[in-house]
């Protein structure tokens, strides 16, 4: 071979290996971002992939409950896979928050801070209120009561509906205990469980039955029934009740996310959260599963009232992170084994 070749030869596999590392790198060479989603698969798995198509970032997605998550992150510790939290509620989030790491004041700043942590570890990704899911060819608004524990009457004996094992009903008693105290809150338990509620093991199947008159009232999230209304039509026999009477009987909380401090793909985390906190997400949860948007100028649905309307609890949801407290009581009066 002569010099000339030989340099010529060299010459291009040079090429090939500055074109080899200009070029974008595939999607199996990006590190994925690896989620522990507390929120359903049906509810999120559009909008994340809607992420993945438009950043380019792979996801792998852990479901399971915002309780069993949480635990499962604090066994884990700083060894946990995790990159991203995404949970169904405030409890959970307060639950690890020793793991998550500070959030850049530009992805807080969207939000208003009623809808993030004060020590800034996690936001608010959509929002969702208490409601009580009722039974419209048996009741109206003028038959129930104005707060929460009004459903300790005797005459709501075998009439209702709970769910004590979903992470948002855990939550709205932990506000019970957080504006209560441990007293009230136990006896507003005991007294529910005296008028021997249906047991479900979340909001659908009760707002389903609620709908199908099986039991009269329930404990849900407000966003549960317009899935109804959308697939079944406005003769679905069933609205919802915004309690009026303040504290945790009109509790609003938010889904939200925060960051392993351990992750080491900080950057595609917080890729993520600006995506869901970005005005298509935000349209998305407000569309799509009828949650309230965290974020100024999206659309909501029509029959959906304006948060402003709400006499929403003044609760700050960093106090709800004692979840092991709230389940231990439960447990304590029977509800949960």
């Amino acid at each position: 071979m002569s010099f000339r070749t030989t340099l010529i030869s060299l010459f291009a596999f040079a090429c090939v290996l500055v074109l080899a590392a200009c070029s974008p790198a595939s999607a199996s060479e990006v590190q994925p971002l690896v989620i522990y989603s507390g929120r359903s698969e049906n509810l999120v798995a559009p909008i994340i992939e809607q992420f993945e198509e438009t950043s380019g970032i792979p996801v792998e997605v852990r479901y399971g409950s915002t309780p069993e998550l949480a635990a499962t992150l604090l066994e884990e510790g700083q060894n946990s896979p995790a990159d991203v939290f995404f949970a169904q509620d405030p409890g959970g989030l307060g639950a690890v928050e020793e793991l998550l790491a500070p959030l850049p004041e530009e992805l807080l700043s969207p939000v208003s801070e009623r809808f993030r942590d004060p020590e800034s570890r996690w936001v608010g990704i959509s929002g969702r209120a208490r409601v009580i899911v009722y039974n419209t060819d048996k009741l109206s608004e003028a038959d129930l009561p104005t707060d929460l524990e009004g459903f300790t009457d005797p005459q709501w004996k075998g009439r209702l509906g709970w769910a004590p094992t979903n992470a948002s009903f855990q939550t709205m008693v932990t506000a019970m205990r957080v504006t209560w105290g441990e007293e009230k809150t136990r006896e507003w338990l005991e007294g529910i469980i005296a008028n021997e509620p249906a047991v479900f093991d979340g909001n659908s199947p009760i707002v389903a039955a609620v709908g199908a008159g099986e039991i009269d009232a329930g404990f849900v999230n407000h966003y549960y029934l317009f899935r109804f209304l959308q697939e079944e039509g406005e003769s679905f026999a069933a609205r919802n009740y915004f309690l009026p009477g303040g504290g945790p009987s009109s509790l609003v909380m938010v889904a939200g996310a925060g960051i392993l401090e351990s992750s080491d793909n900080q950057a595609a985390a917080q890729k993520f959260i600006d995506f869901m906190l970005s005005p298509v997400a935000q349209q998305y949860f407000a569309t799509q599963t009828f949650e309230y948007p965290v974020i100024e100028g999206v659309v909501t649905h029509r029959e959906l009232p304006p948060l402003e309307t709400l006499n929403a609890a003044d609760i700050d949801l960093a106090s709800l992170s004692d979840l092991q407290g709230t389940v231990s009581l439960l447990q304590e009066v029977g509800a949960l084994p």
